[in-house]
């Protein structure tokens, strides 16, 4: 017999993820979060920056990165500049600022079109995770058949929700990133 409760944690680890993805496209608002994935080499050993600065928002477009160590501050900067997020750290001696850039029209599509992809990829794992309990389910020889087709709708309507909920949480975005 398959395990729903497995089914359903399996697939909210998927939109999780995706969740997780979601933070890291800026849609022209300050936002800690973008800054979750930059590693800063500190003392030789690669380093969360979230572990080695404050980080507020002071402003809607603004992050402001205190350090906790000031020798920090170079080290923060230039992974700043590594990363991937295209914002320039403006460095006083004692914080970092990072202004996040007004969106244009095309630049907002452009991220439509990247919420869409990451919406896609967390829907094909969900379906993925569907496929495995299918598949775990013809298998299982002492499953009647009344039971395999009962137990193959439960795992149908799990994924349907799933899906449809990461439906709404593209839209969420898509929206958030439309309004001007």
């Amino acid at each position: 017999m398959i395990d729903l409760a497995d089914l359903k944690n399996r697939m909210a680890k998927a939109s999780k993820a995706f969740q997780n993805e979601l933070v890291n496209i800026r849609a022209g608002r300050a936002n800690p979060n973008m800054l979750n994935k930059i590693q800063v080499e500190y003392y030789g050993a690669p380093t969360p920056l979230n572990q080695l600065a404050s980080i507020q928002v002071p402003e809607a477009r603004i992050l402001l990165i205190t350090p906790y160590d000031k020798s920090s501050l170079k080290s923060i900067e230039q992974a700043i500049f590594a990363s991937d997020l295209g914002l320039t750290p403006q460095n006083d001696g004692n914080v970092i600022r990072l202004m996040i850039p007004i969106l244009t029209e095309d630049g907002r599509k452009d991220l439509v079109k990247q919420v869409k992809a990451e919406a896609e990829k967390a829907k094909v794992a969900s379906r993925n995770i569907r496929r495995d309990f299918m598949n775990d389910l013809k298998k299982d020889k002492d499953l009647s058949e009344d039971q395999r087709h009962k137990a193959e709708e439960d795992v149908q309507k799990v994924a349907d929700s799933e899906i449809k909920d990461i439906d709404q949480i593209a839209d969420n975005k898509e929206k958030e990133l439309m309004e001007i």
